[in-house]
């Protein structure tokens, strides 16, 4: 066989996201490398695999389709020998592929991948970052293993171990009226611009602490991206609601934030894990889950500022 797995895989991740930039991306490889790697495949397969868009990426060929289906069960047949090493041995090892809610992963992986694969070196993690629905439907499509993520209308079909609450607070920027303020009600928030963090189910659970009052927001602006949200309440565009809690009080243009207490009593978003409950646990999965029940806690977060050690919310 004159062309390797991990060609395969850059193919692979060309083939899902439809460009070699969001490839590149995804598996942290070199645009170069990848396109290599499919020239190399397209010679010795003798079969175009994409067409190319001049700057709107690339879509598969009718054969490209064929051979990217082929080429994920082979892969995924290759990275079960690591599993079966694993099962029959003492040594936790092989790749695993983690799934992370796009709103904690930038806080959550880092620091959590790094300490699992210092105690395991024989593993690796591979992680893809995506909105609630996306991470259920990469469990789903066995895309990814495990997938770190909220307490979301979880379905049925998936289980969820708990590890942290996050309750909701309110951000503003340090020169909003509320930025003094030891507490603020949802009452208080109403007719006040708010800022959306307008991600799928997300922003359903904000919305749905206005209604629960029988009250609704004044939407000023919405956006997907965490820190578009955070920047322009730091520039006084309004106030946001916000579960999780990023260690630095900067935007990314420097400007300061102010976390105020969401007075009353709200439905937090829960941290856990997720996994499908049909697939069988391998032992590296296991390991990994042992890992984050004792990294993660109400007490400990990686990257946040755990709610339990919040003492700027305690005084209020």
């Amino acid at each position: 066989m004159r062309f390797t797995l991990r060609q395969l895989e850059y193919f692979i991740a060309a083939g899902e996201t439809g460009s070699i930039t969001l490839a590149s991306e995804r598996i942290h490889i070199s645009q170069p490398s990848i396109s290599t790697a499919i020239a190399h495949l397209e010679r010795e397969l003798s079969v175009q695999l994409f067409v190319r868009h001049h700057a709107q990426g690339l879509s598969l060929t009718p054969a490209g389709r064929e051979i990217l289906r082929e080429a994920k069960v082979l892969v995924a047949q290759a990275e079960g020998l690591y599993t079966l090493a694993s099962e029959s041995g003492s040594q936790v090892r092989g790749p695993l592929s983690l799934g992370c809610m796009v709103t904690l992963a930038p806080m959550l992986v880092p620091e959590l991948s790094h300490a699992f694969t210092t105690a395991y070196p024989a593993t690796r993690i591979r992680y893809v970052e995506g909105d609630q629905e996306q991470l259920i439907t990469g469990l789903r499509r066995s895309e990814t293993e495990v997938a770190l993520t909220y307490d979301l209308q979880v379905p049925d079909d998936i289980h969820f171990t708990p590890l942290a609450d996050l309750p909701p607070h309110v951000l503003v920027g340090e020169g909003h009226p509320f930025a003094g303020r030891a507490a603020v009600a949802i009452a208080d928030l109403v007719g006040e611009p708010m800022i959306l963090l307008d991600l799928p189910l997300s922003r359903e659970y904000f919305l749905a602490l206005f209604m629960a009052e029988g009250l609704q927001p004044v939407i000023a602006a919405r956006s997907a991206h965490q820190e578009v949200v955070r920047t322009m309440v730091a520039n006084g565009y309004g106030y946001t609601l916000f579960n999780v809690r990023p260690r630095s009080d900067l935007a990314l243009d420097g400007k300061r934030l102010v976390r105020v207490r969401l007075a009353g009593t709200h439905r937090p978003m829960r941290i856990g894990l997720a996994r499908l409950k049909q697939l069988n646990r391998s032992r590296l999965v296991e390991a990994f889950e042992s890992h984050c029940r004792a990294f993660i806690s109400d007490a400990y977060i990686p990257g946040m500022v755990a709610p339990a050690t919040d003492r700027r919310v305690k005084r209020g």
